[in-house]
C-alpha cells in the first residue's frame, strides 16, 4: 500500500506528462503482479465500490483524533476535501506495515462490506494505526469511493508499454474490459498484459474482448478555412453524429457481446440488440451507437437522449420501459470480419464491407452524406437539431482504425453544433478536487422564475435572500437548474473563488451559499423535462463558456427562456434516411 500511496501522492503533485509516466514506469519495476493489477485497474477508471459511509469515517475520524464535530467541519471548510482533511486530524503515531495494495483490497477493504458497524469501526481505526499520512488519505479514497487521479488510462498504457518492451497499441487492445466491475484484477491478468507472445506472434483474442475505440478530435476551423485545413470534400466519408452511447457489438464463438466505450459489459441491458446481432456471422465486431430509434412506417428519426437515460441505470427491463424506449444500434464500422482484424485498411475498403455484413441483419447502417462543397455541409448541419443529431463525423477515406485519440492511423473529425446557452446566476459554490481542493469551483446556477420590470425589482429579491427572508409564491425569485464545474481557467477560478468568499451568506456542509452577483453564459448539449428537479427542467453536459460582466443581474435569462429552448429540442424531428 505504501508504494502505490507514494505513487498517488506523485501523480497527483505533478502537471508533467513526462513526470507521471516515470512515476508509473518506476512503480511497475518495484510492485508485484497482484498489487500491479490493482494499481492499472484504478488508475485505468476502474471505480472502487464505497464500503464505509463517509459519515462513519468523519465520526471515526473525530473520535481518534479527540475532536468535536464543529471543529472538524471548520477543519474541512479550510481544506476542501474530505480524505485530506481526515488524514490531518489524526494522530500521527502509527507503525508503519508493508502489506501489499492486493492484500489491502482482497482482504481487508472488500470484505467490509455487510459487516456490523461496531466491526467497521474496530477495523478502520486498526488500518489507519498501519499508515502514515498519505497512506491515510489514499485508504479513505477507497473505502469511501473516492479514488481519483489525474493520470489518463493512455498515460497508464505508456508507462507498461515503457516497462514491457510491449507496443502501446498491443497494450491498448489487451486492456480493452480489464476495468469490467465483474472481472477483479488479478496478478495472472496483469501479467498477460505484459506478456511477450510466443514467436512474436499476435494475441489470441479471448471470445468477448472488443477492440479499443477510435476517438475523434473536435474541428472548431471557421468555414472558410476549411478547404485548406481538410482538402476537398471527396476526401471525406460525412456522416450525422448520433447522440447515444457509443458501443461495440462483438459476435464470436455462436455469443453476442456489448460493450459501451467506458468498457463495460452491457449485453443485457439491450436484448434487442442482441436479437439483432444474433444473425452475424462469427467473428464479427462493429462500432456503432446505442440509440432509441423513432421508427414509423420503416422510416424514423433518432430520440431524445432522455429516452436512452431511462434504459441506462435499470437492473430490469420490464415490457413497459422496452416498448417506451425501444433501443437500435447505428453501426458505422467494421473492425473484425471472419475472425480477421481489418483496422489497418481504409475507412473506404471497411464501409464497403460493412455494407455487405449488414444486408441481412436489422441492424442500421448509419447514412453517409454526399454534397459537393463545405459550405453545403454546413448549411446541412443547422438542421441538425431537427434530426436529432449533434452535427457531422468527418472521417478520411483513406484512414485506418486507430487506437484511442490518435492521427497517426488516420483522422477523424467531431464537426459538432454549437451548444445552446442561457445567461445565469450563481447562487452556490462548493470547492472542488485534487489540485482544486482549496477553491471554490463547483457551482449551482439559477435562473429568474419571470423577467424583473428593471434592476430595482432584481435587487429587491438580492436583498430578500440577503435577509433569508422565504420568496412568496408566484413573487420574483431565482429558481436552480443547473451544476457546473468546467469551462473556466485556472485564473478565472481564483477570480470567482475570491467574489464567493466575499458574498457568503450560508454554509451547508461544504456548501455555501453566496449573494448573487455573477452572471455567468451556460452552454449545454441537450435539455429536457425533468420532474426530479425544482425547475422541472435538466440540462445534459453543462459548462461555463464566460463569465457576463458585461450583464447586469436583472436581464440574466428566465425559466421561460429555458422553455423555449426546450420546445425546439422537442420538434418532431425530421426523418434520417437510413440504408438497408
Amino acid at each position: 500500500m505504501k508504494h502505490f500511496a507514494a505513487l498517488f501522492t506523485e501523480l497527483d503533485s505533478t502537471t508533467s506528462t513526462n513526470a507521471k509516466v516515470l512515476a508509473l514506469q518506476q512503480y511497475f519495476q518495484i510492485a508485484g503482479s497482484a498489487d500491479a493489477a490493482w494499481a492499472v485497474y484504478f488508475l485505468s477508471g476502474g471505480k472502487p465500490r464505497q464500503v464505509v459511509k463517509t459519515a462513519a469515517l468523519r465520526a471515526l475520524a473525530c473520535e481518534a483524533a479527540g475532536i468535536d464535530d464543529w471543529l472538524f467541519e471548520e477543519c474541512y471548510q479550510a481544506v476542501g476535501d474530505l480524505a485530506e482533511t481526515i488524514a490531518y486530524v489524526l494522530p500521527l503515531d502509527f507503525e508503519a506495515s508493508d502489506v501489499g495494495l492486493a492484500v489491502w483490497i482482497e482482504q481487508r477493504l472488500l470484505p467490509l462490506r455487510g459487516l456490523h458497524e461496531d466491526e467497521i469501526a474496530q477495523r478502520i481505526k486498526s488500518y489507519w494505526r498501519e499508515l502514515d499520512a498519505r497512506g491515510r488519505f489514499l485508504l479513505i479514497k477507497l473505502v469511501g469511493g473516492g479514488f481519483r487521479v489525474g493520470v489518463s488510462k493512455l498515460l497508464v498504457q505508456r508507462a507498461l508499454a515503457a516497462h514491457s518492451g510491449i507496443d502501446a497499441k498491443r497494450i491498448a487492445q489487451r486492456m480493452m474490459g480489464y476495468v469490467d466491475a465483474k472481472a477483479l484484477p488479478t496478478a495472472p491478468k496483469f501479467e498477460a498484459l505484459i506478456a511477450h507472445s510466443a514467436g512474436g506472434k499476435g494475441d489470441v483474442m479471448e471470445a468477448g474482448q472488443p477492440y479499443p475505440f477510435f476517438l475523434a478530435h473536435p474541428l472548431d476551423a471557421p468555414l472558410d478555412q476549411l478547404d485548406y485545413k481538410l482538402g476537398p470534400v471527396s476526401g471525406w466519408q460525412v456522416e450525422w453524429k448520433y447522440d447515444g452511447i457509443r458501443g461495440q457489438i462483438v459476435k464470436r464463438a455462436g455469443q453476442v457481446w456489448i460493450w459501451s466505450r467506458g468498457e463495460e459489459l452491457v449485453t443485457e441491458r439491450f436484448p434487442e440488440i442482441v436479437a439483432l446481432a444474433s444473425s452475424l456471422p462469427d467473428g464479427t465486431v462493429l462500432d456503432g451507437e446505442i440509440m432509441v430509434w423513432a421508427d414509423s412506417g420503416g422510416k424514423g428519426a433518432p430520440a431524445a437522449f432522455a429516452l436512452l437515460q431511462q434504459r441506462i441505470g435499470r437492473k430490469t427491463l420490464g415490457k413497459k420501459i422496452l416498448a417506451d424506449a425501444p433501443v437500435t444500434f447505428m453501426a458505422y464500422d467494421l473492425l473484425e470480419v471472419l475472425g480477421q482484424d481489418i483496422r489497418m485498411q481504409t475507412q473506404h475498403q471497411r464501409r464497403q464491407q460493412l455494407e455487405e455484413v449488414l444486408r441481412a441483419t436489422g441492424l442500421k447502417l448509419s447514412p453517409i452524406e454526399r454534397l459537393d462543397s463545405w459550405a453545403n455541409f454546413a448549411a446541412l448541419r443547422t438542421e441538425s437539431r431537427a434530426r436529432g443529431v449533434e452535427g457531422f463525423m468527418l472521417k478520411r477515406i483513406d484512414a485506418a482504425y486507430g487506437t484511442g485519440r490518435t492521427k497517426a492511423d488516420g483522422l477523424w473529425w467531431k464537426w459538432k453544433i454549437e451548444p445552446m446557452t442561457i445567461d445565469c446566476v450563481l447562487i452556490y459554490a462548493q470547492a472542488g478536487h485534487g489540485r482544486r481542493a482549496s477553491l471554490y469551483t463547483d457551482y449551482t446556477f439559477a435562473v429568474w422564475n419571470r423577467q424583473p420590470v428593471d434592476a430595482q425589482e432584481a435587487d429587491a429579491v438580492v436583498k430578500a435572500i440577503e435577509k433569508r427572508e422565504p420568496a412568496n409564491e408566484g413573487a420574483l425569485q431565482l429558481v436552480a437548474f443547473a451544476k457546473a464545474y468546467s469551462g473556466m481557467t485556472d485564473e478565472e477560478f481564483k477570480q470567482i473563488d475570491s467574489v464567493i468568499r466575499k458574498t457568503t451568506l450560508e454554509k451547508f456542509g461544504p456548501v455555501r451559499s453566496v449573494k448573487p452577483t455573477l452572471v455567468f453564459e451556460l452552454g449545454f448539449e441537450g435539455i429536457n423535462l425533468s420532474p426530479r428537479h425544482k425547475s422541472g427542467i435538466a440540462v445534459r453536459f453543462p459548462r461555463m463558456l464566460r463569465i457576463r460582466g458585461d450583464k447586469p443581474l436583472h436581464e440574466a435569462n428566465t425559466l421561460g427562456d429555458l422553455k423555449a429552448l426546450l420546445k425546439t429540442e422537442l420538434l418532431a424531428p425530421v426523418t434520417i434516411g437510413i440504408q438497408p
